[in-house]
């Protein structure tokens, strides 16, 4: 556990709290948004005050985790601040996280909050020489790339998105978490779930799976990953090529799939989504001022080793992108084939 994490029982005791006063900026809904899949994820929710709600399945069972921050209070220091001031101790710049998680793995997940938001993450390592990203990492000081641990959980969905509309893909992932997946512990949101365990996984019926427009394939997919989802879980400690290569000797499992799950369960800044259908004319664009394919937007990245996972999603977070000039993808629906 973090050495500034602390955790007590609610005074209901059916759950547990944890605070982080933690020494950088942190926006938590940034932070988490990757593992949002889609509006109405089951697994993910805003609540009207701005608190992040994630479900997840950790190794102690399901889990119900709520997080909220606000930027801390920062305190003028020096002899013009009074003697008050300086017996309270120096100021603090940074954010202050409450987590309050319920479930069998509420613990689990509690000691994991600042690996989730970052802890481990080293923005200062990232030295954008273009213009553009310069101005995108200032206007994104709270963004941290942070890690999940949960190597099923990122895999899935990516997975479901593999050659798919994200709409396709959002729809089935909501329908089996809907069908499949476990009750979200505490008083999470209405329709919130947890991520089901491998074996669920192994065992949906092939009609299930069509009713929630996935074809064969990419059930095959999840279903042989879930088999090994044990070694899948270990492989989350290694670094980033060698997690890289365990997850491609997976069929079906390619370098898009893979830097879709590093990014996410192990927090690797260097994870590019090479195969993305959008991603490379989006970096072409903003950095090149031309749409781009993936040699090229390796080419781009290439000045940032290291960072290029950051360099993506700061693009993606700016929004430029080349002009529409060809008819949108059909939504396919395979239900009905």
């Amino acid at each position: 556990m973090h050495p500034a994490t602390t955790v007590v029982l609610t005074e209901d005791g059916s759950g547990l709290r944890s605070d982080w006063q933690v020494p950088f900026a942190v926006d938590t809904g940034l932070t988490l948004a990757v593992h949002r899949r889609g509006p109405g994820d089951p697994t993910f929710r805003i609540d009207g005050a701005g608190a992040v709600w994630r479900t997840c399945l950790t190794p102690a069972g399901p889990a119900t985790i709520r997080l909220t921050a606000r930027q801390a209070a920062s305190r003028p220091g020096g002899p013009a601040a009074g003697p008050e001031a300086e017996q309270a101790g120096p100021a603090r710049h940074g954010t202050d996280v409450r987590a309050a998680s319920w479930g069998p793995g509420a613990g689990w997940l509690l000691a994991r909050v600042p690996a989730l938001l970052g802890a481990a993450d080293d923005p200062a390592a990232f030295r954008p020489a273009h213009p553009r990203l310069r101005e995108l990492a200032s206007r994104y000081p709270g963004l941290r790339i942070g890690r999940s641990d949960r190597v099923l959980e990122a895999l899935v969905p990516a997975v479901l998105e593999q050659k798919v509309l994200s709409i396709e893909a959002y729809r089935g992932w909501r329908l089996l978490l809907r069908w499949h997946g476990l009750p979200a512990p505490g008083p999470a949101p209405a329709g919130m779930r947890v991520f089901p365990p491998p074996a669920t996984w192994r065992s949906i019926p092939s009609w299930d799976w069509h009713r929630a427009g996935v074809e064969a394939v990419r059930a095959r997919t999840i279903a042989g990953a879930a088999l090994v989802a044990g070694r899948l879980e270990d492989a989350a400690r290694l670094p980033g090529a060698e997690l890289d290569r365990t997850l491609r000797t997976l069929p079906g499992i390619g370098p898009w799939t893979s830097a879709e799950v590093r990014q996410r369960a192990c927090g690797d800044a260097d994870a590019v989504s090479v195969g993305d259908y959008h991603l490379p004319s989006v970096v072409g664009w903003t950095l090149a001022g031309e749409p781009a394919d993936d040699e090229r937007m390796l080419e781009l990245l290439a000045p940032y080793p290291g960072q290029r996972y950051r360099a993506t999603r700061l693009i993606e977070l700016g929004g430029s992108a080349p002009p529409r000039r060809g008819p949108r993808l059909a939504v396919r629906d395979y239900r009905s084939f």
